[in-house]
């Protein structure tokens, strides 16, 4: 089985990359680790926790997000809601909303999901953000929970994945076959073996 790490990176979209550097890493906390960029492009990364990121594309003409509450149904197309980001403790979330607060952005109250509590936002963005502390005792990862009262016919096979599903792999890629395409960020070794070299 493949062996997750965490989410390497989330891709959203600004329009204003400085109004989203101040947001995320000057308001919220989190370093700006890479910023990949020319004429009319920006693609910047803000790092969450060790193998976490948040990343931004900026493009000349993007608009915010009409502001959506979390959670809130919608019709039409649609593939995303909002981001949960977890924080370690109780303590963690009242200082983000304090924070949130007193940078006049508007934060809900501390929600009580029984598996974790949680703060609600918007980013400069209306991104619709979240943020979780765990419940102390409530480990969902270790004991599931099925709490719908009318789970769909896949969640009712539980939550490990179920074999024969889908086809097995019977001709995986050669090693020789295996190869790695430069992509935009392929700069940043260059920048890194430079600074290296003038330590």
């Amino acid at each position: 089985m493949v062996q997750y790490t965490g989410i390497n990176h989330l891709a959203m979209v600004t329009g204003d990359m400085d109004g989203t550097i101040r947001f995320w890493r000057d308001l919220l906390g989190m370093r700006l680790v890479v910023g990949l960029g020319r004429p009319g492009y920006r693609h910047y990364f803000f790092e969450i926790a060790e193998n976490d990121m948040i990343a931004f594309f900026e493009w000349d003409g993007v608009e915010p997000l009409d502001e959506r509450d979390h959670g809130f149904p919608v019709k039409g197309k649609v593939a995303f809601d909002h981001i949960s980001f977890g924080v370690a403790s109780e303590d963690d979330l009242w200082e983000l909303k304090d924070k949130l607060e007193a940078a006049d952005v508007w934060c809900s109250e501390v929600v009580d999901h029984g598996f974790i509590h949680s703060i609600y936002a918007f980013d400069p963005n209306n991104i619709p953000i979240e943020f979780s502390a765990v419940v102390p005792g409530v480990d969902i990862r270790k004991t599931p929970v099925m709490t719908d009262s009318k789970p769909s016919l896949e969640a009712r096979k539980g939550p490990d994945p179920q074999p024969g599903v889908w086809p097995e792999v019977t001709a995986p890629t050669p090693d020789e076959d295996k190869a790695v395409y430069e992509g935009e960020g392929h700069k940043i070794v260059e920048a890194l073996e430079k600074l290296e070299r003038s330590e």
